[in-house]
């Protein structure tokens, strides 16, 4: 008898289950569900290109007059709640991002993966900890000699060797890998700016830095435990064993680093973002600790490297493959220099352009973040619902979920952006008469910076270096794609181009 009520038990369990999870199939917008796995089976298929599937899902739910919202189901064992809210509508957005920016943190499941890494640091932490470092932050990125120091860093990079490589390639009609010379240089940057110190990893036969080797393995493999369960990849830690122990020996380097950075750092201060934070107090008047210092320090070098070198190389991309905008571009840029430098050409290409002739390159900002439309360098981003919720377009989120903006589907929607939404089309951000930069009055439907209270401090120094390094390039060269080289993305939370960008550098004459 108690063997029969068992089996009736678990026989009745299991048809709830099923009944549950075909209802649940019918109740989604989204992929279709199959009972266990969920959605798991199609993402897996589309895994090589998820940002262009995610966008697909959000133009099925709706017609082009409308915004899109749709649910990606998972099994059970691999979240507490059973599927993702993706959503790319901007009114959904401004809600998470200011709304109920508090009911939308980055969440204990990303926290808990990148704390070994990125600590309780700024893009690692919320509440009162996010808080207390995003003020003292902002202070410092709204200075004028931060940003003077960011175009000392970036000149200096430009004149001693980033032109010096590329003039040897294109003097021996040899290829280079323009996003691996764009990643060194952007670090390079940002540690100038972050640590007063120079890598120096663009040299002359680009030669491995070990901090800078180690910090790239320790970000892959902390970007990988966000694939498989938590307890996985603990478990993984435990024994050390995988990309855990490959982990655990990068964060030694990267620690090591460190902890020799700080301790010149305070034998002999500099100006650098390290310096400033290192005079500044905390809540309780008390000054940061070195741990906490280390911390915030690897969250700077982390945001302001990948983003700016991946922007500038699906810049360079869509410019190669429009030569119309290219010729706007070098137009624009030599208007300015013939007014800031006079007409002779040889001395527009002997030092690169300073800040005050950045700010007037405004079809080159232009071209940028219409660049940062359609491939942003962070594609996708991910919050956690602490209580039950819903969004403007009726969308109920329940607590201990995730939900997904998707920034990439954002720029092929035709319902934000108009029927030519896949267009390379930098007139799109200017005014009518095409001499002023006019991002969207809705700033909730362009979100590359981020948006709402955690918005982009660091976003006019990126602009500041992605200017100068394009007028750098294309001031001198014209660039030509390898023959057969296939320019794909990289399936990561930062949207590379998974082999790389290979051109030809052929030097440019200057017209009249």
């Amino acid at each position: 008898m108690e063997t029969l009520l068992i089996t009736f038990s678990l026989v009745a369990a299991t048809t709830a289950y099923f009944l549950w999870f075909f209802a649940l199939s019918y109740k989604l917008t989204g992929p279709r569900v199959w009972p266990i796995v969920g959605s798991l089976p199609v993402l897996w298929m589309n895994r090589r290109r998820f940002h262009d599937w995610v966008a697909e899902n959000l133009l099925a739910t709706g017609s082009a007059a409308t915004y899109q919202t749709t649910t990606i189901a998972v099994p059970y064992f691999a979240r507490k709640q059973g599927f993702y809210t993706v959503t790319c509508n901007p009114k959904n957005i401004e809600h998470i991002l200011r709304t109920r920016f508090d009911n939308y943190p980055k969440g204990p499941t990303w926290q808990t993966a990148f704390h070994d890494l990125l600590g309780q640091g700024i893009f690692n932490s919320d509440g009162e900890t996010w808080l207390i470092q995003r003020k003292t932050a902002a202070l410092e990125f709204t200075t004028r000699t931060l940003r003077q120091a960011m175009a000392r860093w970036v000149s200096r990079t430009i004149k001693t060797r980033f032109w010096k490589i590329l003039e040897k390639a294109s003097a021996e009609q040899r290829a280079v890998d323009l996003q691996d010379l764009l990643l060194r240089l952007t670090f390079d940057n940002i540690c100038g700016l972050t640590f007063g110190k120079d890598p120096e990893t663009l040299s002359p036969g680009l030669p491995d830095n070990p901090f800078a080797k180690a910090f790239d393995s320790a970000t892959e493999a902390t970007l990988q435990r966000l694939l498989y369960p938590e307890f996985l990849w603990r478990l993984k830690k435990t024994f050390g064993i995988g990309g855990e122990l490959k982990l655990k020996k990068c964060l030694e380097i990267v620690e090591n680093y460190m902890t020799d950075t700080i301790t010149a750092r305070k034998e002999s201060p500099s100006d650098d973002l390290l310096s400033r934070f290192m005079k500044k107090k905390d809540a309780h008047g008390r000054s940061f600790p070195s741990h906490v210092l280390k911390r915030i320090a690897l969250n700077f070098v982390l945001a302001g490297r990948d983003t700016s070198s991946v922007a500038m190389s699906w810049f360079f991309w869509l410019v190669m493959n429009n030569p119309n905008v290219e010729r706007k571009i070098i137009s624009e840029i030599s208007r300015v220099l013939s007014q800031t430098r006079g007409e002779d050409r040889k001395l527009w290409v002997e030092e690169p352009i300073i800040f005050d002739e950045a700010d007037k390159l405004i079809y080159l900002k232009a071209a940028l973040a219409e660049t940062l439309r359609l491939y942003p360098s962070v594609p996708e981003d991910f919050k956690y619902v602490v209580s039950d919720d819903v969004l403007p377009d009726g969308t109920f989120v329940p607590s201990g979920s995730t939900v997904t903006y998707s920034i990439y589907s954002m720029g092929r929607m035709k319902s934000i952006w108009g029927e030519d939404c896949m267009e390379f089309k930098p007139e799109r951000w200017l005014s009518p008469e095409e001499d002023r930069f006019e991002p969207p009055q809705d700033v909730y439907k362009f979100v590359a910076f981020n948006a709402g209270p955690r918005t982009c401090l660091g976003k006019d120094l990126a602009y500041l270096q992605m200017k100068s390094v394009a007028s750098a390039v294309l001031l001198r060269y014209r660039l030509l794609p390898v023959p057969g080289h296939r320019v794909e993305q990289k399936m990561s939370l930062t949207l590379f181009m998974k082999n790389g960008l290979r051109v030809y550098l052929n030097p440019r004459e200057l017209e009249s």
